[in-house]
């Protein structure tokens, strides 16, 4: 009976073990961000560009957690069946997976619905086959359970298992798009973890990088002093943080 006992405890503290262990990036940047936590990029975003950075409450993680990576993108928009076929649909989404590169993140917009799935199980076994960091859909996904096997994290607005074909078409890959309420342009880094999504413009990244690492930084200079004297009033006086 004690081995028996052994073996799903073994199990959780791995899951455990996992789920706190960060990946790496080769790039030093995607390091950087992948270190700091959402909260305090999206805090970065807000004080170096002056404007919100975070997508909408509603884009969760449906498959797998945190993520960091530059972005790709496809949009889809509302068309008449004729326009809308299985071809021509998804066109520029499978497009977008196949050219992306090792480490990528698609971002994919399906303008107007949150009842139509923008990806299901064939659009993630490919893009899991090149190497991408993970899928932000506005919209929503489907064949959760069949992704959830392939191991590729997906944020998406809603879970639906109805097909865009027939309803929405492809009219654009690599532009400039608004995904939960947020401008993404290619080349953008997605920060991705349980607290949301954040959008880090490419032309303001070591920046604000700069700004999410002081940020860490003083909340953890933070935490003993609140431990210490046991109040928060006294702690955000002095740190001027909240």
């Amino acid at each position: 009976m004690k081995k028996l006992l052994l073996i799903p405890v073994a199990a959780i503290l791995l899951v455990g073990f996992q789920q706190a262990t960060r990946p790496t990036y080769a790039d030093p940047l995607l390091n950087g961000f992948a270190k700091s936590t959402v909260a305090s990029v999206a805090d970065a975003v807000d004080q170096i560009t002056g404007q919100r950075g975070y997508m909408s409450h509603d884009m969760r993680p449906r498959v797998g957690m945190a993520f960091v990576g530059r972005a790709t993108t496809a949009i889809l928009k509302p068309a008449p069946p004729e326009q809308a076929t299985a071809a021509l649909s998804a066109k520029d989404s499978v497009a977008m997976i196949d050219a992306a590169k090792p480490g990528e993140v698609g971002i994919i917009v399906v303008e107007g619905s949150l009842d139509l799935a923008g990806m299901g199980g064939l659009m993630a076994t490919a893009a899991k086959s090149r190497n991408m960091a993970g899928i932000v859909l506005d919209g929503g996904v489907r064949d959760i359970a069949e992704i959830r096997s392939l191991g590729l994290p997906v944020f998406a607005r809603s879970v639906s298992p109805g097909s865009s074909v027939g309803r929405w078409a492809s009219v654009g890959k690599d532009i400039p798009v608004t995904c939960g309420g947020i401008k993404v342009t290619p080349g953008d880094i997605i920060v991705a973890g349980e607290d949301g999504v954040v959008v880090v413009p490419k032309a303001q990244e070591q920046a604000i990088l700069k700004r999410s690492q002081e940020i860490d930084d003083r909340e953890t200079k933070m935490v003993p002093f609140i431990k210490q004297f046991k109040s928060l009033t006294q702690t955000v006086q002095k740190f001027n943080r909240i």
